[in-house]
């Protein structure tokens, strides 16, 4: 994470580092990627930016855990407008509805999203996963116990499963309509959003479907 250095930058120097890195690092992933770009378009030495952050994994690592927070924040938002205890599977289909529309509308939260699931090194794939997936658990596992608590799913979910399953299935419904090869079979990429919308709710219903009431 970053360094006390990087918190005491003013932050118009912190906004030029985060857009020149985020730029480069949607564009390229984290393999790709090229510290002298980031550096040359925030206006920065290498020095400056191996005192802002530990090494460039750390740096990517911040990136995805911020770009986590605003997807996050988002769908937040949907959330606090649906009726989860009254109808669990229709407020999911809404969520899914607003999850693969934010998609389509945010290029860049896409372009972190993809460099976070398709990133080949393990060097970062591995604690970037981690960082995005606390955030789908803590948004997820409130929702599904609680939907199990209110009788909105079977009292035998196997919840563990059910959040095995969406955190697979959410990165690829949000990817997979703008990624060429990521879907075989549902032309995803060949629709529009109300396709990948309609297609989202039929993978999660199916998905759903031994645990609904």
């Amino acid at each position: 994470m970053p360094t006390g250095t990087w918190e005491r930058l003013p932050e118009k120097r912190r906004a030029a580092v985060l857009a020149a890195a985020e730029a480069e690092f949607a564009a390229r992933g984290f393999s790709g990627g090229s510290l002298n770009t980031i550096c040359r378009e925030a206006g920065v030495s290498k020095g400056s930016l191996f005192q802002y952050f530990t090494d460039k994994a750390d740096m990517y690592v911040h990136l995805a855990e911020l770009a986590s927070v605003r997807i996050r924040t988002a769908m937040e938002a949907e959330i606090a407008k649906l009726p989860w205890d009254e109808d669990f599977a229709g407020a999911l289909d809404e969520l899914l509805d607003a999850w693969v529309r934010y998609f389509y509308d945010h290029p860049l939260e896409r372009a972190m999203t993809a460099a976070a699931n398709l990133e080949p090194d393990p060097t970062a794939r591995t604690p970037v996963r981690e960082a995005v997936n606390s955030h789908y658990l803590a948004v997820l596992r409130p929702l599904v116990e609680r939907a199990v608590a209110a009788g909105q799913l079977r009292a035998d979910t196997d919840v563990e499963i059910v959040l095995s399953l969406l955190l697979l299935v959410l990165p690829h419904l949000a990817l997979a309509p703008h990624v060429e090869g990521l879907d075989p079979l549902l032309g995803l990429v060949e629709g529009d959003a109300d396709h990948a919308a309609a297609t989202a709710r039929r993978l999660t219903g199916a998905m759903l479907a031994p645990y609904l009431r």
